[in-house]
Parts: C-alpha cells; sequence; structure tokens
C-alpha cells in the first residue's frame, strides 16, 4: 500500500487502540489497515478490487469514476430475520423484533468471529453520522475485512482523519462496530469475488450501544452506519435522550417568492421514497423548486426555538436502481451518473448499466447481475430480470441537482409537516390531515401497505408498518409510540401530520391518480395547511381538501376523479379500525392508553 504505513492508528484514543488490538486477537486478520478517507485511498482500494475481480471499472468515457460489481447470488438483500435486538430483557425488544439472550448471543458470536478475518485486511473505518462535530451528528468505528464496505462508507458517510480527531478529544460516546464477512482464507487459498458466508447474523446490542455483522457483504447488512447504527441503536439513543430517529426523506418546498417550508416523510418501501425526495414540479407550478436534505434518514430534535429540527444522518444515496429512469427520477439519473458503485445491475457489452425500467428499449444484449448472458429473447421465454429487484447505487448526496444548500448545516433544518404514507389500492383516500399530534401518532402507528410480489407473502394483504419502521425499530414498538406521544412536551409548535396515498385505484384495477411529479399538488396543499392558509373539509378521519383547494393549473383532472379519489367509505373504515386491532393485541401491554383513545375516537366519528 503506498499512501502511507496504514498499520499506524490514526488515533491517540487508548480506549479506541486497546479495542481495536482486542479484535484483531479475536478475529485473526493478516493486517490493520487505519482508514484516512483520503481519495488517493479510494482509488487504490477499488484499483485493487478491480484486479481481484470484485469491481469491474465502467467506460469512464460514458460513466466517470463509476465501478460495477455483483454480489453473491445468496447475499442480495436485508435479512430480517437473522436481524437480532439483543437488549438486556426480551420485554424491551417487544414482539416485533427477533431478540436472544445477549450472553448467549455474545458466546455465539465469539466462535463465529474466532479468526474470521484470517487471510485478509481488518480495516479501521471512522465514520460521522452527521457533519462531523455537530451538535445532532454521532460517532461510530467499524472494524472490517470488507474493502467493499469501505469504499461504499466512504460515500454514505464522513469517513477518516477528520472523525479520528472528534475521537481523540474524547467528548461523546463512540458506537463500536464489528463486521465480517466471514469468510477466512488459509495460505494460498484463491479468494472469491465476493465473499460471503450461508450463516448470517446482524445483531445490535441496545444498552451497550454496539453493532456486530457476520456472514454478509450486502450494504444494508454491512455499511453499519445506515441502518444498523442509524435507526436501530439510534432510535434508542433518541429514546433516551428525547429526540427522533426515522425512516424519513426530508425535503424543502421553495415557492416562486422564494418562501422555504420542509416536510419530513415516511414511506415504506417501493412506494417512491427517492422519487418524492427529487420530486420536479410539473406543468402549471413554474417557479417552484423541491430541496432534497435526504431520501431516507431522518434524525430530528427539538431546538431551543422550540421547532423540530431534522439533519439527514448519511452523506450519499444508497438506492435501488431498477425503475429509475429519466422520465420517473431524472435527478437521480443525475447523481448517479458519475462517481457512482453499482451493485447487481446488468452490465452492457460498451461498459455501461442497465435495468429494468432504466430506458424504453432494453439492450439488445448484456450480462445479467449473475453474469450470465441476457437478452430480451430470454428474457421473454424465462422471465429472467437483468438486474436482481433490489440492485443498488451508492452515490454522493453533493452531487444530487437539487440538493438543499443548508443539507450539511449541523443543526438540521425545521420542520412543518410530517407526512406518512403507504400502498393501498382501496379505502385509503389520496390525502388527509390529522386532527392533532396525538391522532397524527395514531395514523402513523396503523399506516400499512399492500403486499407487493417483493415482499413474499398474500399478495393484497395489508401488512402494518408502523412510521415505516417495523424492521428497523430497536426497541419496543409500543415504547416507540409512547416516545413520540411524549415530543410535544420539549416543542412550543408542533408539526402538522398529514397521510397519503399515491396508489388508489378505480374499479377497472387502474391507479386514479398520476403520481410522480403530480404529487406537488398534494404537496402544496399540505404546506398551505402547515402554514394555515388553505381552507380544508372535517370528515371522521381528518381534514380533507376540496377539489377547488388543489391547484389543478397544467392538469386536466376531473373533480369526478378526485372525488372518487378521496371517497370516504363508512363501511370500508369500520373494517379498516378492525384490523388495526391486530397489532395492537401484538403491543398490548405497553401500548400507551392514548392509543386506545384514538382508536375509540375514531369509532365514534365513523
Amino acid at each position: 500500500m503506498s499512501i502511507q504505513n496504514t498499520s499506524i492508528p490514526l488515533t491517540t484514543n487508548d480506549h479506541l487502540v486497546r479495542w481495536v488490538e482486542k479484535i484483531a486477537e479475536l478475529t485473526k486478520p493478516d493486517a490493520i489497515h487505519w482508514v484516512d478517507g483520503s481519495r488517493e485511498e479510494y482509488d487504490l482500494l477499488c484499483a485493487q478490487m478491480v484486479s481481484s475481480g470484485t469491481f469491474t471499472r465502467l467506460n469512464q468515457k460514458l460513466w466517470p469514476g463509476c465501478f460495477y460489481t455483483r454480489s453473491d447470488p445468496g447475499d442480495v438483500a436485508r435479512v430480517e430475520d437473522r436481524t437480532f435486538i439483543c437488549s438486556l430483557s426480551k420485554d424491551s425488544a417487544g414482539p416485533t423484533n427477533n431478540w436472544v439472550d445477549p450472553y448467549e448471543m455474545r458466546r455465539k458470536l465469539k466462535g463465529l468471529f474466532d479468526g474470521a478475518m484470517r487471510g485478509r485486511t481488518m480495516y479501521v473505518l471512522a465514520f460521522s453520522m452527521g457533519p462531523v462535530g455537530g451538535p445532532m451528528s454521532r460517532i461510530g468505528v467499524e472494524l472490517t475485512d470488507s474493502p467493499y464496505v469501505v469504499v461504499n462508507m466512504r460515500i454514505m458517510a464522513r469517513i477518516g482523519v477528520s472523525v479520528f480527531r472528534e475521537i481523540d478529544k474524547d467528548e461523546g460516546r463512540v458506537v463500536p462496530c464489528v463486521h465480517s464477512v466471514g469468510a477466512p482464507l488459509v495460505p494460498g487459498q484463491k479468494d472469491v469475488p465476493w465473499p460471503c458466508n450461508a450463516e448470517k447474523y446482524i445483531v445490535h446490542f441496545p444498552e451497550t450501544r454496539e453493532i456486530w455483522s457476520f456472514g454478509s457483504g450486502y450494504g444494508g447488512n454491512a455499511l453499519l452506519g445506515k441502518k444498523c447504527f442509524a435507526l436501530r441503536i439510534a432510535s434508542n439513543i433518541a429514546r433516551d435522550e428525547g429526540w427522533l430517529a426515522e425512516h424519513m426523506l426530508i425535503l424543502g418546498v421553495e415557492d416562486p417568492k422564494g418562501e422555504k417550508t420542509y416536510v419530513a416523510a415516511a414511506f415504506p418501501s417501493a412506494c417512491g421514497k427517492t422519487n418524492f425526495s427529487m420530486m420536479i414540479p410539473p406543468k402549471g407550478f413554474e417557479g417552484w423548486k423541491i430541496w432534497t436534505v435526504g431520501d431516507d434518514i431522518a434524525w430530528i430534535r427539538p431546538g431551543a426555538d422550540g421547532v423540530l429540527h431534522a439533519i439527514n444522518p448519511e452523506a450519499g444515496f444508497f438506492g435501488v436502481a431498477p425503475g429509475t429512469s429519466p422520465a420517473t427520477n431524472p435527478n437521480a439519473m443525475a447523481t448517479l451518473s458519475r462517481n457512482t458503485i453499482f451493485t447487481n445491475v446488468a452490465l452492457t457489452p460498451e461498459g455501461g448499466v442497465w435495468w429494468e425500467g432504466m430506458t424504453e428499449e432494453p439492450p439488445e444484449e448484456c450480462l445479467d447481475w449473475q453474469g450470465k448472458k441476457w437478452t430480451p429473447k430470454i428474457a421473454k421465454e424465462t422471465g429472467a430480470k437483468a438486474a436482481h429487484p433490489n440492485a443498488r447505487f451508492t452515490s454522493p448526496a453533493s452531487q444530487c441537482p437539487t440538493i438543499d444548500p443548508a443539507w450539511e448545516d449541523p443543526n438540521g433544518v425545521p420542520i412543518s409537516a410530517i407526512i406518512f404514507g403507504g400502498r393501498r389500492a382501496s379505502t385509503i383516500p389520496l390525502v388527509y390531515q390529522a386532527f392533532n399530534w396525538s391522532s397524527g401518532v395514531y395514523i402513523g402507528a396503523t399506516m400499512g401497505s399492500e403486499m407487493t410480489a417483493a415482499a413474499g407473502g398474500t399478495i393484497g394483504k395489508v401488512r402494518r408498518d408502523p412510521m415505516a419502521m417495523l424492521p428497523f425499530c430497536g426497541y419496543h414498538m409500543g415504547d416507540y409510540f409512547r416516545h413520540w406521544l411524549k415530543m410535544p412536551r420539549s416543542l412550543s409548535v408542533t408539526p402538522r401530520i398529514f397521510h397519503v396515498n399515491w396508489f388508489r385505484k378505480g374499479a377497472d384495477g387502474k391507479f386514479l391518480w398520476p403520481g410522480y411529479r403530480e404529487n406537488m399538488r398534494v404537496l402544496k396543499w399540505i404546506v398551505d395547511r402547515a402554514r394555515v392558509r388553505a381552507p380544508g373539509a372535517e370528515t371522521p378521519i381528518g381534514w380533507m381538501p376540496r377539489y377547488e383547494d388543489i391547484e389543478w393549473k397544467g392538469l386536466n383532472f376531473p373533480k369526478e376523479q378526485f372525488e372518487q379519489l378521496q371517497a370516504f367509505d363508512r363501511a370500508a373504515w369500520q373494517n379498516e379500525v378492525m384490523d388495526h386491532e391486530e397489532l395492537f393485541i401484538r403491543l398490548h401491554d405497553h401500548l400507551p392508553p392514548e392509543m386506545i383513545y384514538e382508536r375509540e375516537l375514531l369509532i365514534c366519528r365513523l
């Protein structure tokens, strides 16, 4: 390694040095590399992965600074059934998380990690979630034997020397993260392009704020700053310190006069979060702008001004590629056009990438995500996809054309509205507003999405996903609702809460709402309501816009169709409320009484 002697610690913090030595004794790597986060180091690691066969350098004229990799077919997504919250008591983890006794789990992990890094380099990667040194930011150190993790984390977080300097101040707690692909090498053994282990564990210890991940090299399981730290561990820290760590996008809406309003929104997967965060306003909205602060995670805390402020703790986008196109999301396409790492998409003969939905015409032939020849004819005959449905791009957020000028403000941006949303073909209207904070928490707690083919399970069955946090809340969901209900105590102004549903269908099975850019029309009403300057009609479920309350300029949308979208069907809602019970029964012993009251009030109004 030509940059420097990478085995010399980049920190003066004795605790950190001793911990690194202790983990090295357990995992037995051949070398230790302290990650400085420099461009030279990134280029060197990428070059090493090209020569080892892990990375393919794309055509630099077409895709400057971009690389391509294929994972092992058994390591393509988050593994919810192998994700554990090992709190001291099973009760703290709650019924929606997998729990194992922490002592038993530590014994298991000690066995798995014993010698797990043999024949590999252990990288010591210090990272900051949020701007380095910011009052809302947090620091972790990930020890990993995967160079893929190091280069992706350089895009997804702030890493390297500046973070070690912050650790040296010894002022804040550091979250220790240990990761191994679980594929030790014996001398002379040839490595595979994507090492991993069939046995996988993604383990969180909430009380000691530790994360241990074994067996997977995939982003959601291996980039430990992302879901593991920024949501599962951070949700525990946030509960203890009085703030919120949420699976939410953050965007700013700027009107032609230059007034800017920030909103946060939580949608489960496959509900268009990235598209919404980078939306281009439609015809009729000339002079309006959408600014992107983040597309996936929001850390939200009460400011000294009594208002909620949010930061995006990440520095990049780890986005799903399939379905992303110049038509659906031109800003995402511009973001990923350079300095991006593509995982499990298809590789074209001219050294470019492709995925389903990227262009109207597929390439005549390419290599699919498993390296096999793929043509439209083969796809027609066998149904084979060129890109894996969960294929990803890792891109720097700073490259996004709509990135907000304040996206790295360490104090965050003020949040005026919170939006919840799911994928529902019936019952739930296009948009409605909660009566108050408590009824808004109820709306978030009972939101759900109909299962798609990707989720596996009964297609059309509603899967409740409270606040889109079901797989990511690091403690009991009932206590999580209670924490939300307590938030207004430290606020002088609470954001207005809304629910949207872009996916309602008519009797013919077609979507009633055009979605994508047209969602701006709904967003404008939301902003106007948050600014107390738009009317709404009171209904049993909340406030709703009337046809004339929406800006229709540039879109010919019939009033009848809007009324179908907003239709309130009492009988369907009575069934809906019965369904809410299913989740509440699971959480009953920790369920806040306010949730019961809100349900009773809703039943009375129905």
